[in-house]
Formats: structure tokens, sequence, C-alpha cells
């Protein structure tokens, strides 16, 4: 079968998921010596702890990167992607990867990934920046991960 993961919300949790992930930190600070010692603290069976311990981890959204995809239809003229790299840069955000298709009837297509986590602003103000720049014809999100 195959693992399948859920991004839940903290307070729609079970009480012994919490309890277990409690437990977790209290070993990892050193502030519970044993698995023992840990579950005592919290008031959680040693079960539910085992049941639960390889199933629930903390998600540091902030260390992960934060990758969005972005399509953008521009104008074939020189520095049009110099622009757009340029405004994205001013964001704060850092383009991973640039796939550019050869200009047709005066337009290019080309998608960038953009690694977002040091974003100096909201990524919607990034995306109408890029849309403010003239040769800018598209500009849209199409994966986020």
């Amino acid at each position: 079968m195959k693992e399948r993961y859920y991004l839940v919300r903290e307070d729609i949790l079970p009480d012994a998921v919490l309890k277990t992930m409690q437990v977790k930190q209290l070993l990892e600070a050193g502030d519970a010596k044993t698995i023992n010692e840990g579950v005592e603290q919290v008031g959680l069976s040693r079960s539910a702890f085992y049941k639960y311990k390889d199933g629930i981890h903390l998600i540091h959204q902030l260390e992960r990167e934060r990758i969005v995809t972005v399509s953008l239809d521009l104008e074939h003229e020189s520095g049009m992607l110099s622009k757009v790299l340029g405004s994205v840069a001013s964001h704060g955000a850092n383009v991973l990867t640039i796939h550019q298709s050869i200009p047709l009837q005066g337009r290019a297509n080309v998608v960038i990934s953009v690694e977002i986590s040091h974003l100096n602003e909201e990524l919607g103000d990034m995306m109408d920046s890029l849309k403010e720049i003239s040769g800018v014809k598209r500009a849209l999100i199409v994966g986020q991960g």
C-alpha cells in the first residue's frame, strides 16, 4: 500500500498524537532521558507513544525551501528576460531553473522555478510586479511545492 501524507492543523489532532510529539520534543531537548520518563511527564501510555512515534513529525516551514513554478509569455525584445529575473531577485526570491521557448510570432514562453523562502513581500506582490513589466504579456503560477 502506498503511503499518504496529510498536512493537518494541530488543534484537530487527537490528544495522543499531540502528546507523542511532546514526548519526542522532550527527548530531543534532553528534558526527558528515557521514553518512560517522557510519557510520564505528558500523561501518555508507552503503547500510544510507540503507535504514533514514527508517524508524526514537525514541519519547520521556515527552514524548508518553498518553490513555485511561474509561466510567462514575453515579447521578443532585448533585455526582456533580464528585467524579469531582476524583478524576481528584487523581491528576495531566487531563480533555480529557466526554460525558454524559441520566440514565435514575437513572443516566447519562459517557465522559471523560483525558491521563495526568503521573499520580502507576499508572493502575490511579486507576481503583480512581474505583470507590470512592459513586455510581459502573461504571468501565472503553474505549480507550487
